[in-house]
């Protein structure tokens, strides 16, 4: 069976630096159990702002981008991971700005829910690495997390690790520990999926048309109004006891 690949994305700019040392940690924690692993510095690439021709029209917004720069050769790679590992230094509470360009970039491969069905991520696993100096970097990794999340990816349990401070990274257990984890987990259930994405599907693009035939909407605005009946006069007595209090009663 062809191995797993895991793609690790550096979005530091200091390709020495305590990120990518991190990175380094979970991608060979990755070989050990069995992946096939590449990094790539995304600095090494000219992506540009996302130019958002998805507000002008849903379906313009596919493969490839339309700008004249490297971010589809970095997407593509993107696409032919099994899984990603994003390592991230923490910019003002959140990713860099150069990662912030791709991910806005990448929701060309999302959005093709709207365009064949589904996203061309959907079942692909995720983990995330933040290392600051100070804080934000449980920040950073909240807003990764919610954003591959929204692409499709699945986000195993313990698929994150992170580092705060000045130190050499490779000095701190704990964040030690936690990378190579992340290495481990991604391949691990990269691996449980493989023989099995193929038969589900995550995202239903036609969730509306099953609610709407099994009268779902309509049973809960019922049991709304019936709820509202059962509770509006105590609602009304507790909305006039307060309008009759004086605040001034309560000054200390």
């Amino acid at each position: 069976m062809e191995s797993v690949k895991v793609l690790g994305l550096n979005a530091s700019p200091r390709k020495y630096g305590n990120t990518y040392k991190l990175l380094e940690v979970a991608l060979e924690t990755a070989s050990i159990y069995g992946a096939e692993t590449k990094l790539i510095h995304i600095y090494d690439y000219d992506i540009k702002p996302c130019e958002g021709c998805l507000s002008d029209e849903q379906l313009a917004c596919r493969p490839p981008c339309i700008n004249n720069d490297d971010s589809w050769a970095l997407m593509k790679e993107v696409l032919g991971s099994d899984a990603l590992i994003i390592a991230t230094p923490v910019f003002w509470y959140g990713p860099s700005g150069h990662l912030k360009n791709l991910i806005d970039k990448l929701t060309i491969f999302e959005n093709m829910i709207f365009v064949d069905g589904k996203s061309w991520v959907e079942g692909k696993v995720a983990g995330f690495i933040a290392v600051g100096a100070e804080a934000g970097a449980v920040m950073t990794i909240a807003y990764l997390m919610s954003v591959f999340n929204s692409f499709g990816y699945l986000i195993p349990p313990w698929a994150l690790a992170y580092y705060q401070g000045m130190d050499d990274a490779l000095k701190s257990r704990e964040a030690v520990m936690d990378s190579a984890n992340v290495g481990k987990i991604v391949v691990e259930v990269a691996k449980l999926l493989r023989n099995n994405n193929s038969l589900w599907k995550w995202y239903e693009p036609n969730i509306l048309e099953i609610l709407k035939g099994k009268n779902v909407l309509e049973r809960i605005a019922n049991k709304v109004e019936n709820l509202r009946k059962e509770t509006s006069s105590k609602r009304a007595e507790t909305v006039k006891k307060l309008l009759q209090t004086k605040p001034d009663d309560y000054k200390l």
